[in-house]
């Protein structure tokens, strides 16, 4: 039984996947099997893959037709034989020391079921501005207590870059279609299972940008699903038994995030705005409060939350919430 188990879906990735198999056949870690699953490629995926397999008898290969990422990667799991499952995507690079380390990681922290580690975007002159603030936001987030801090904001785990254990990915039941997307629906389902997180601080992934990316193409990663996937799991979480919600934030990301929390019959109760000419007016039919009412309105409730539907102001956010003795993670959470 190898040590590892790396899981590669490849669907019409022939211009990038020999650079991807390089990457991984230099491994400094030897013990280690590619599961390659071809999703009904119309390019010269498969014959690829075939030529690779005919050399390197650690890649074995899977074709099916295409029916998509999720199907890809159950199906690929499926003949995963290591207790520890390592994903990568056919247009990435590993970096040699990255099955090496993360391997080490968890057989060392065995309370930890998921590793992910830094990445960079790359080609650099590819990468635009919003991918990069996302970076940006993700390699900051390190230990289990950040990670899971901040798990509404946007998946801070990087999918291609993760390593798990393969019974956590089982207990949850792999991989799942919710019409949302289905790397964050399992980080999700793991969040809520009490899975611990851990991130490396070293850079060992290089994560491509470029247009085919299924971020960009295809409308399972829109911003109202994600949303979408936010509020189904809000709810199954941080809002059970919670009597008032109430959302930081009028604006458009607030309202839709109100929009999609009423959909799950969330108990929404009011909105909070610093801007004055919102203040007094009303959101879907709940006022919208100064921070400065924040307090007496949480009075009101038996068990409140906040959660704060602002993208670019959250350290400030954050600073007022905690200055009048709310508590991340219990009274309030980000969510944008």
């Amino acid at each position: 039984m190898p040590a590892v188990s790396v899981l590669l879906p490849c669907y019409n990735a022939a211009a990038t996947l020999q650079e991807a198999l390089d990457s991984l056949l230099c491994q400094t870690l030897s013990d280690f099997e590619i599961i390659a699953v071809d999703d009904g490629s119309t390019d010269a995926t498969w014959q690829i893959l075939q030529s690779r397999a005919a050399q390197e008898p650690r890649l074995r290969l899977l074709s099916q037709p295409h029916t998509g990422i999720i199907p890809a990667l159950n199906a690929g799991l499926a003949q995963c034989e290591a207790p520890l499952i390592a994903r990568m995507d056919a247009d990435d690079r590993a970096h040699p020391e990255r099955l090496e380390k993360q391997v080490a990681y968890l057989q060392a922290q065995p309370e930890i079921d998921v590793v992910s580690c830094r990445v960079a975007g790359f080609p650099v002159q590819e990468v635009r501005q919003g991918f990069a603030l996302y970076l940006e936001w993700l390699n900051g987030l390190l230990s289990d207590e950040e990670i899971r801090r901040e798990i509404f904001v946007e998946s801070p785990l990087p999918h291609p870059s993760l390593t798990f254990r393969r019974a956590a990915l089982l207990r949850v039941g792999g991989y799942q279609d919710h019409g949302w997307a289905e790397d964050y629906d399992l980080l999700l389902r793991l969040y809520l299972e009490g899975a611990r997180f851990a991130k490396l601080p070293e850079v060992l992934l290089e994560w491509r940008d470029h247009p085919p990316r299924l971020t960009r193409s295809d409308p399972r990663y829109s911003l109202e699903n994600f949303l979408r996937a936010k509020a189904f799991y809000l709810m199954r979480g941080p809002l059970v038994g919670r009597d008032a919600v109430i959302i930081w934030g009028a604006g458009m990301m607030g309202r839709r995030l109100g929009k999609q929390l009423e959909r799950q019959a969330a108990p929404l109760a009011a909105y909070i705005d610093i801007d004055p000419r919102k203040i007094g007016d009303a959101r879907r039919g709940r006022p919208i409060l100064s921070p400065e009412a924040l307090l007496e309105y949480w009075g009101r409730y038996a068990n409140p939350v906040i959660l704060v539907g602002v993208r670019g102001a959250r350290m400030i956010i954050r600073q007022r919430l905690t200055g009048m003795g709310l508590l991340e993670g219990r009274d309030w959470w980000s969510a944008a």
